[in-house]
């Protein structure tokens, strides 16, 4: 019986296996991503899926790192996420001021947007997209980097917004001096209508 056992339990052997290459590459190819112009802004861990009209069902387009880049020179904001392993783009387009991050439904940890143009694929297409994040922490953190995105391709800065503040206070401003001028009139408009009344 010990004879059996010992006969099924395999034996340890070390193998050293080794194999030279067919052919040896001595040029180092330099592969470009288009990205070298680029300032990561933002770079976290998601998955993201796409909106497919025909079946009314969401599909998965891909799970790694989602980033919003900055071009070192004309400073405009992009989104782009590469798959895991393949590295291959399953979102790739700018942050426009008409997008809208909504909350997906039932979920506090994704975000649904919709995209004119999304280069991921050639031709660009119009997506309506979808992400999520391992928790809602993240999630907040990504809704204010793609807003402050969204701010700088308008080409919105803090003073910008200052001066935008200044610019509501004198429009009240006018506003309340309008409608002081029209009561004003109106009231004057009264007096003269009952000295007339009077007269008669």
């Amino acid at each position: 019986m010990s004879d059996n056992v010992s006969a099924l339990v395999p034996r340890e052997e070390e193998v050293d296996v080794h194999f030279e290459p067919v052919i040896r590459l001595t040029e180092q190819v330099d592969t470009k991503t288009h990205e070298e112009d680029e300032e990561v802004l933002f770079k976290m861990r998601a998955k993201l899926f796409r909106f497919d009209g025909d079946s009314t069902e969401w599909k998965e387009r891909g799970t790694g790192d989602v980033r919003l880049l900055a071009h070192k020179d004309t400073k405009k904001v992009r989104l782009v996420m590469r798959r895991d392993k393949t590295l291959k783009v399953c979102a790739n387009h700018i942050i426009s001021g008409d997008m809208r991050l909504q909350p997906n439904v039932g979920s506090d940890r994704s975000w649904v947007w919709k995209v004119a143009a999304d280069f991921s694929e050639n031709p660009p297409t119009s997506e309506t997209l979808a992400i999520r994040f391992a928790n809602p922490e993240n999630a907040a953190l990504f809704k204010t980097a793609f807003e402050n995105g969204q701010k700088a391709n308008l080409g919105q800065t803090s003073t910008d917004d200052k001066s935008d503040a200044k610019d509501d206070e004198e429009k009240e401003e006018e506003e309340e001096e309008e409608k002081k001028e029209v009561e004003v009139a109106e009231e004057k408009e009264k007096t003269e209508t009952t000295e007339e009344e009077k007269k008669d």
